[in-house]
């Protein structure tokens, strides 16, 4: 028989030997090891009662509190996929993600309940709806845990735990499967990267939505029975005032955040010598600015961390004792993933030479949700391809060059330049688009678009309303660089709208016609 590696055993093992234990702090309630136990039960006989069976899935839009917690606790105590879904995305993105992950429950933050009411009203076959709070026409979660549960099932290590909708170089986000063992092994190698203790003190200020903030802190530091103060949302200014106030160990920034908090006037006056980690991930880091962060943070280590959605983040660490002598460095691979460097015939390219860098090991995902293609060719060869290229010196040190895949990285997310130019594409006065990163101060890249309009096309007028789709009736249209923009507005994220549009009469292209993108960057 196979072990039980269920994720919500983890916190039934707490709740045993240290039920009164503070799991979270949120906004001054605290929320012990046995009391998420008990609402995560209570909460699983609920969405039970609506239909959700082993295997189900159950999205979650919300900002960070300690329900979202308690809901993938009890979406994995019925053996059903929990599903945090980004709540930057617009309603028709979320919409997409919960038909194609076939939600059996929809679970939304009342503060969000305008973008959930979009993505779901007038679906009427559409996904059980659950309101962090209350809302018409909404179950509230309170409600739901007066429901018993049925006898928790036995869960596999690769049955699937979460569902993470990450955006590839297609026009559409995939589903990235995430397994009960792909979390168990990540919290082993991050136990042991870090040596994580119940004596640790976390804080969760980055979305919890994303990997970074739920699993480079809050998942490992519940794996180690500690406790976790979380954020609503970021706000650098308040989470410099918790690290000095609530004297927290351990937290995980994106470069944006890194630079919001490194802004703050009086940053290097303050007293930040509790922190003794600070894990840092999302994208390359100029060195000046890890230079001045290991000056402010003059007790922590500044690990700097490479890794993906599809191994539950955290594959390389920059070791304290190389932070000075292998800066810019992204570090070595964690515990149990093995990492190598490719070329294009899939071949193993020796130290200094610059290639694809691969991985496998346990906590590496299962695939990506209905799409075998899509799974192929990530693990060609038998290791995942990750799309970025990078370099491994003498020692084994990763120092990321460039990325192979078509994405851009602004504040931490991800966005594939080809969904933008999906959507610059529905509008009738576009012929071509292209969708590149420019560097960017504050949130290291930002979306650009260079449009070639259709003929009879141009941007001598402002009639267009930016919201037209279909075919050029012959007549001439008229459309500007802000009708694009809202354009986009509408249907996207609002990190995804370009942030500038360029008219070009042609996009470069090689003699196979391929869109030199590299061009377009250094325009």
């Amino acid at each position: 028989m196979q072990a039980d590696l269920n994720w919500f055993a983890v916190l039934a093992h707490h709740a045993i030997r240290t039920p009164d234990k503070a799991l979270t702090v949120f906004e001054g309630e605290t929320t012990t090891y046995g009391q998420m136990q008990a609402n995560a039960i209570a909460l699983a006989g609920g969405l039970h009662e609506r239909g959700v069976e082993p295997g189900d899935v159950v999205g979650l839009l919300s900002y960070n509190c300690p329900e979202f917690l308690e809901t993938i606790f009890a979406a994995n105590y019925l053996g059903a996929v929990a599903m945090p879904i980004n709540w930057r995305l617009a309603a028709p993105e979320v919409r997409y993600i919960l038909e194609h992950s076939q939600a059996r429950a929809f679970v939304c933050d009342e503060a969000l309940m305008e973008l959930g009411g979009l993505a779901t009203d007038g679906w009427d076959d559409g996904p059980a709806r659950v309101c962090i709070g209350s809302a018409a026409g909404w179950s509230a979660l309170r409600d739901l845990r007066a429901a018993a549960a049925p006898p928790r099932p036995r869960v596999g290590p690769g049955d699937i735990h979460r569902l993470m909708y990450t955006s590839g170089t297609t026009g559409r986000p995939k589903g990235v499967m995430l397994t009960h063992a792909n979390l168990a092994w990540k919290n082993l190698a991050h136990l042991v990267e870090f040596g994580f203790t119940s004596a640790d003190l976390g804080l969760a200020c980055g979305p919890l939505y994303h990997v970074g903030a739920l699993d480079l802190t809050t998942t490992s530091l519940i794996a180690a029975g500690a406790t976790t103060i979380i954020h609503r949302a970021f706000d650098a200014a308040s989470v410099v005032n918790e690290l000095e106030r609530s004297r927290v160990s351990v937290v995980w920034l994106a470069p944006a955040m890194v630079n919001a908090i490194m802004g703050l006037p009086d940053i290097e006056s303050r007293d930040l010598s509790s922190v003794r980690l600070v894990i840092n991930g999302g994208e390359k880091m100029p060195i000046p600015l890890i230079e001045r962060i290991q000056r402010t943070f003059s007790s922590a280590w500044f690990a700097d961390a490479y890794g993906l959605t599809e191994t539950v983040s955290g594959d390389t660490f920059l070791d304290r004792d190389s932070i000075v002598t292998k800066l810019g460095s992204v570090g070595r691979p964690c515990l149990h993933l093995e990492l190598d460097i490719w070329d294009d015939a899939g071949r193993s390219v020796p130290a200094g030479e610059r290639g694809e860098i691969v991985m496998r090991g346990p906590k590496v995902f299962k695939g990506y949700w209905r799409d075998p293609e899509a799974t192929a060719a990530a693990f060609a060869g038998g290791w995942f391809h990750t799309g970025d290229i990078g370099v491994r010196d003498e020692d084994g040190y990763l120092f990321i060059v460039d990325r192979l895949k078509d994405m851009i990285v602004s504040g931490g997310e991800n966005i594939a330049g080809s969904e933008v130019e999906r959507v610059l594409y529905e509008h009738e006065a576009v012929l071509e688009a292209a969708v590149v990163g420019r560097p960017d101060v504050r949130w290291g890249e930002v979306p650009v678009a260079y449009v070639v309009l259709r003929p009879g096309a141009d941007t001598s007028t402002g009639t267009s309303t930016g919201t037209s789709t279909g075919t050029s009736t012959g007549t001439s249209i008229g459309v500007t660089a802000d009708a694009l923009t809202l354009h986009c507005r509408e249907r996207l994220a609002r990190f995804k709208v370009p942030k500038d549009v360029v008219f070009l009469d042609a996009l470069p292209r090689n003699p196979s016609g391929k869109v030199l993108k590299r061009e377009l960057r250094s325009a």
